[in-house]
């Protein structure tokens, strides 16, 4: 077992010690998911996931962080809660600095939900600054191998409660699934030249095809995302820093 809040501060010191000081914090979002999906869907499936992989690795894995940046949501559908930019920045930024301090030296954000991208890189830029021994990098779901993003967007490009995610669930907790109100909605976006919040792409809160979502389906993509996701922790905790190239002779 690997997960942080199950250990005691005791495993949790000898686990750092041994070499395993890279940590992963799954960061995900508490926000509407259209009609059939529950609003802890972005949090569940990032914790969950970086859990199951974190035991294949061997990498610790901190509890998920249930609230992100998802203003583009608005007020339109009861079950969102979003932080500001800049507050979600300052948590990130706080929660590296105590990594840091319990002596890890490589952290991952491993997000469940796509606009946290922006406040996630900009507490990296940060970080990176007060701790230049550490190392840091951040990831969505669908960020983890080329053939984990080609099942997330197989119905659209900027998808919500689609097929993907909802095929997650009903493998991982079918309890969070409401199939009887799937309802697709096709993704508007392409070749649109800005982005847009929410209730100007859908009128249920989905973009995707979850229709199209099974037990199997999300079987199937859950085993190749905790795969993938456990080959790039493995990776990641063997990296040596980069080697500088020579410069000019003095």
């Amino acid at each position: 077992m690997a997960r942080w809040d199950l250990m005691t501060s005791d495993e949790v010191g000898a686990m750092i010690a041994e070499g395993r000081d890279l940590a992963v914090l799954p960061v995900g979002a508490t926000e509407q998911h259209g009609p059939h999906l529950a609003c802890g869907c972005d949090t569940i499936s990032s914790e969950t996931l970086a859990q199951m992989a974190g035991e294949r690795a061997n990498v610790l894995v901190l509890p998920g962080f249930a609230y992100g940046c998802s203003l583009g949501h608005t007020d339109q559908w009861p079950g969102t809660f979003s932080l500001h930019p800049g507050t979600m920045i300052q948590a990130m930024v706080e929660l590296g600095r105590w990594a840091m301090a319990n002596g890890l030296k490589k952290l991952l954000f491993l997000s469940g939900h796509g606009t946290n991208d922006a406040p996630l890189r900009s507490a990296i830029l940060q970080l990176r600054y007060e701790f230049p021994e550490g190392r840091f990098a951040t990831m969505g779901l669908w960020d983890i191998s080329p053939r984990v993003a080609e099942l997330y967007f197989r119905d659209g490009a900027d998808i919500h409660a689609n097929r993907g995610e909802t095929s997650i669930l009903l493998h991982l907790r079918p309890e969070m699934v409401r199939m009887e109100h799937a309802f697709d909605v096709p993704d508007v976006t392409p070749g649109t030249h800005f982005s847009y919040a929410m209730p100007a792409t859908t009128p249920t809160g989905v973009v995707g095809s979850p229709a199209d979502s099974s037990a199997e389906d999300g079987e199937m993509m859950v085993e190749t995302i905790v795969t993938d996701l456990a080959n790039w922790l493995e990776a990641a905790l063997a990296e040596d820093w980069p080697e500088l190239p020579q410069g000019p002779a003095a």
